[in-house]
């Protein structure tokens, strides 16, 4: 898998973690694009790290990642360390996203990407608790990632949706802080 750059990421063996496609990292960074210099960006349900990868080659100011799988978060390690211009922009940690979520109550973040296994039931807990704990900067935006047999809409209170894209079976809500 190649980011911004040409660079090479690893990813794991098997369907332990399922990669954003790059047709869908594009968009998502075309749509975000003059907003990723400098920001503090924020990856829930990490994966390969390859969301926050991007965000780094393309100037993101702190990367934190939440990924729950052992051997995944070796692999963001690394991945992030080949494009990040130190350690001190990133921040890896194990664990659920929830509780993560959580432990981050007083951190802002300009950009969440979440992207969770797509049957998990993650999504209104999570959005909650990024709701509750605050995480999300006045003008910040979150993108969801989803597949349309598994999702249905959620209305969160303290969230406003602001637009969804469609690109093949992989979906893309995005949310605001409510007005």
């Amino acid at each position: 898998m190649k980011i911004h750059g040409s660079r090479s990421l690893k990813t794991l063996p098997g369907q332990l973690t399922r990669p954003t496609t790059a047709r869908v990292r594009e968009a998502l960074f075309n749509i975000w694009q003059g907003s990723i210099s400098g920001c503090r960006w924020l990856d829930l349900c990490a994966g390969s790290g390859a969301m926050g990868a991007e965000a780094l080659s393309r100037g993101a100011g702190k990367v934190i990642g939440i990924e729950q799988s052992g051997k995944a978060c070796e692999v963001i390690q690394q991945n992030w360390r080949n494009v990040a211009d130190s350690d001190g922009k990133f921040q890896v940690l194990r664990g659920d996203a929830v509780k993560y979520v959580e432990r981050l109550a007083g951190e802002k973040f300009d950009r969440i990407y979440f992207d969770p296994p797509y049957e998990s039931g993650l999504y209104r807990s999570v959005l909650e608790a990024i709701v509750t704990y605050r995480l999300l900067e006045e003008n910040g935006e979150i993108a969801v990632e989803h597949d349309p047999k598994f999702w249905t809409a959620i209305e969160i209170e303290g969230l406003t949706i602001c637009r969804q894209k469609k690109y093949g079976n992989t979906h893309l809500t995005f949310y605001r802080n409510a007005e």
